[in-house]
């Protein structure tokens, strides 16, 4: 007989879901825990368990609670987004994670007499229909949406358009009557669908202009809208930063003797961490090293509970784009008060490590400070110092300050090399952007020996809040990062013999595991292919109170504390731990205590927002840039084979864009998924993941971040199919023509 594989957690498969049916789509993972009645490690085989229900499908993750999968709330609010093809109105539900099954809005009017059309809010009864959708029932109107859409404004001669820029968006709007008058030809400008007319196109009116679509830093200001991204700050924040006054001393340790550093890329505008390091005079740990990172004291000036803390908390993290940076915090704080500036006295929140000659860490403890910042260096500086071209003050720190730095490193170096973290090769492009918003270049990022030692110092602070918490038994948020799930794992197994490596099935992941399979395809042709396919065999790191580790880095224990100016999660952190250990009175309340696992969710996705507007912008600059070269040539690789054709990165900026399996030749391709590849019906030459390729770029289109390529690289040799099982194809004629104006890239 199966045994059921939670048996050890204290319930079954069939226990956890008939509780979360009994929840009614208010139990949160907190709820099931009392529901079940489960205690200690148990709690961790539940997380397991919602984990592996949630991969199979059979439960859905709202808001904050957990429900069937099959199942959508008996009433529930319903935005009215478009029509069928039958002219049938369709909803979808107010919460994104509820999306999914088709629900059309009931002709009939709402129980209060109302009828709703495109745009509205509904309050509405759902009964669910034979083929898994649904029908609404309106029972009260909650107003229009609020959902408003960002569109370039089209004057081309004939009738006059709004263009939505995001490359989803199937229609164009028309503009309500006089709406035109408001915006000129180019302008971008923020929408509202308006009457609806029951074909055609949706009406819609401008509610504001934003600016031009041809300018310069259009690919910001499309991605912060497109992915509604906070800017700018309330006028109760505003007015209670006005009050804010510079911290004293008081009764904080004193470290200003200290010649603490901070070393950070040469624009940095905010400075949140400072380190020192220094050979430990304790006769019993000869060799070893007292390392310090002090940590801006945000905490001292963001108060819980206070406009300043709720408005850091619904940004949840600053977002960093080519030309402009998005703050969690007012710049009075980010960039005066809260940074940790040369000669400047500061309060801080410090952790005094001390390390053995080998990397291991003896003993931590964490210090409310008061500190003065010896020096403000570039990692460029710092460097050069080090390799005996220094210049200025990073030459006069070289034997007091630089020099223990890179001797303590080196002991934290060996013990890294022992974890074996994950160790993935990933060059960050830095685009270059002037004065005029417009871009001068895309580089690499050059990665030095000093960016490496401040990242290793971090992560060590990091893991000593994590344990100093757990210690005192008080609640935080960690940082986690879940080891790969088994459908990926099968991928990379499927992949791997394409190449001549293999993935023995079977074997738990581990970070070991994979840095021995970038080790054997170092040097090869198909080395940056098998780190593109390990980066997304990966999950994601997010924020959870509940603790399963750090995969990638390869640690049991991990909690942010190094950044509270721009992620919130961090300021969290350093309230813990100002309470837990008696530190001031401004620690962790209890009202927030209570939150952590929400605080926890919410910075997760704000994190997630903020990568993918991040991302957006970086497309949207790079066609700005590349829009003056359509039609000349760039070598790339393929790192995307899909039915419809070739996702192509270019190796000169690592740009991503489409090449339409229209516009690979006259010969029909097939797409073999196994082989990750498109397949010529006839020849069997191919086009497979990891090719290098030469393209000609066909079109830029700045407003969507969309590229288009010609291949003219043939297709490698091959054998012709047997038959004609692989799914996909060359696209018919009518879909040929259109697929001119899909332009886009792959997400990761």
């Amino acid at each position: 007989m199966n045994r059921d594989p939670y048996a050890e957690g204290g319930f079954t498969r069939d226990g956890l879901l008939e509780a979360i049916k009994l929840g009614e789509g208010d139990f949160s993972k907190r709820d099931l825990v009392r529901a079940l009645g489960l205690k200690g490690d148990q709690r961790i085989i539940l997380k397991a368990a919602l984990k592996d229900l949630e991969a199979e499908g059979a439960i859905r993750r709202t808001d904050k609670a957990y429900v069937l999968a099959e199942a959508l709330p008996a009433v529930t609010v319903l935005e009215v987004y478009d029509r069928d093809v039958d002219g049938e109105f369709l909803c979808r539900p107010a919460k994104e994670e509820l999306q999914g099954p088709v629900i059309r809005l009931s002709p009939s009017k709402a129980e209060h007499g109302e009828t709703a059309g495109m745009g509205d809010k509904v309050l509405a009864r759902l009964t669910a229909d034979g083929d898994g959708s649904y029908t609404a029932k309106v029972i009260r109107k909650l107003g229009r949406s609020t959902s408003r859409i960002l569109c370039v404004v089209r004057k081309d001669g004939g009738a006059a358009r709004l263009v939505p820029v995001d490359r989803r968006a199937r229609h164009e709007l028309v503009p309500a009557r006089g709406e035109m008058a408001k915006a000129e030809d180019g302008a971008l400008v923020l929408a509202r669908l308006s009457s609806e007319r029951r074909h055609g196109l949706k009406t819609a009116v401008i509610e504001e202009v934003v600016g031009d679509a041809s300018s310069p830093r259009a690919g910001s200001i499309i991605a912060l809208a497109e992915h509604g991204v906070p800017e700018g700050f309330g006028d109760a924040e505003l007015a209670q930063v006005k009050k804010v006054q510079p911290a004293r001393m008081g009764a904080r340790e004193d470290l200003r003797d200290i010649p603490l550093i901070t070393i950070d890329p040469a624009d940095a505008r905010d400075h949140d961490d400072a380190v020192y390091a220094e050979a430990d005079s304790d006769p019993d740990n000869r060799g070893g090293w007292v390392v310090i990172v002090a940590i801006a004291d945000v905490a001292a000036y963001v108060e819980a509970g206070s406009p300043l803390d709720k408005g850091a908390r619904k940004r949840g993290v600053s977002v960093y784009l080519p030309d402009r940076v998005v703050p969690m915090l007012p710049e009075r704080l980010s960039n005066d008060l809260c940074s940790l500036r040369e000669g400047e006295e500061r309060p801080c929140l410090a952790v005094r490590m001390v390390f053995d000659r080998d990397g291991n860490k003896r003993g931590h403890r964490f210090i409310r400070g008061w500190m003065k910042s010896a020096a403000k260096l570039a990692y460029e500086e710092a460097q050069a110092a080090i390799d005996g071209e220094g210049q200025g003050k990073a030459q006069t720190l070289l034997e007091p300050v630089l020099k223990p730095l890179w001797s303590a490193y080196g002991a934290l170096s060996a013990a890294r090399k022992r974890r074996d973290p994950l160790e993935i090769d990933a060059p960050e492009k830095k685009i270059e952007v002037g004065g005029d918003g417009k871009v001068k270049g895309v580089r690499v990022r050059e990665r030095y020996d000093a960016h490496k030692l401040i990242e290793e110092m971090m992560i060590q602070a990091n893991v000593a809040a994590a344990e100093a918490l757990e210690a005192k038994k008080t609640p935080l948020i960690y940082r986690i990062h879940d080891e790969p799930g088994s459908q990926k794992l099968e991928s990379l197994a499927d992949f791997l013999p394409l190449v001549g490596l293999k993935w023995t099935r079977g074997e738990r992941p581990t970070p070991a595991r994979f840095n021995l399979l970038l080790q054997r395809a170092r040097g090869e042709e198909h080395y940056e292919t098998v780190n593109e396919v390990v980066l997304r065999s990966q999950s994601q790191a997010v924020y959870d109170t509940d603790n399963i580790g750090h995969f990638g880095l390869n640690l049991a224990r991990y909690a942010h504390f190094t950044s509270p100016i721009r992620r919130y999660a961090d300021l969290t952190v350093h309230r813990a731990l100002i309470r837990a250990f008696g530190l001031g009175s401004d620690g962790q309340t209890d009202a927030e205590r209570s939150e952590l696992e929400r605080i926890a969710e919410d910075t997760s996705h704000n994190e997630r927002r903020a990568m993918a507007a991040e991302r957006d912008a970086t497309d949207r600059f790079i066609a700005s840039w590349l829009a003056e070269r359509v039609g000349a040539e760039f070598e790339g690789r393929i790192t995307g084979v899909t039915r419809f054709g070739l996702f192509v990165k270019l190796l000169e900026t690592g740009a991503d864009g489409l090449c339409p399996v229209s516009r690979l030749g006259e010969e029909y391709f097939q797409h073999d998924e196994a082989a990750h590849a498109l397949v010529g019906q006839s020849t069997g030459a191919r086009f497979r993941l990891g090719m290098a390729v030469t393209v000609r770029l066909a079109e830029a289109t700045p407003v969507t971040g969309g590229l288009l390529f010609d291949m003219l690289t043939a297709p490698e040799s091959g054998t012709p199919p047997r038959g004609r099982g692989a799914r996909g194809g060359r696209m018919g004629r009518r879909e040929r023509s259109g697929s001119k104006r899909g332009h886009g890239r792959r997400r990761r």
